[in-house]
């Protein structure tokens, strides 16, 4: 699908407004919110995660799982998406690449580089803003 400079610039600035909005959410440890930026069918596949986690309050589970871990433990976490690449498809959907790094933060520490991954995302438009329909995290390095 071909189309023109200004359309993949506004639609790549709302992308990369929605993952701003999205992990930002994850890193205050808003997980109900965060997962409801994924369809109520949503994936998430990650390398390290033997099955993906399957619709919306199953992602978020997991999700609440591993922020109480990090609470528990004193682990600040942050999440930098960038290089975001967004691809409009025939069907409605866009496709959108990314990088993310994850920097784990101790208390009273340092940040500290944790994971360096790409990102790749089947998005759909919803009320005007983004939901995520599939997600697949690689890690560089294990996957």
């Amino acid at each position: 699908m071909s189309i023109d400079t200004d359309t993949t610039t506004r639609l790549t600035a709302s992308v990369q407004a929605f993952y701003a909005a999205q992990m930002q959410l994850l890193d205050a440890g808003r997980v109900e919110a965060w997962a409801g930026t994924f369809t109520e069918d949503g994936v998430f596949a990650a390398g390290g995660i033997p099955e993906p986690a399957r619709g919306r309050s199953t992602i978020e589970a997991g999700a609440r799982g591993v922020a109480e871990q990090f609470d528990r433990a004193g682990i600040t976490r942050r999440h930098w998406l960038g290089m975001v690449d967004a691809q409009p498809q025939d069907d409605g959907t866009v496709r959108a690449r990314s990088y993310a790094l994850v920097y784990e933060i101790p208390e009273g520490g340092d940040p500290i580089l944790r994971r360096s991954t790409t990102c790749d995302d089947v998005l759909v438009q919803d009320s005007g803003s983004w939901l995520v329909r599939h997600r697949t995290v690689v890690r560089d390095g294990l996957d």
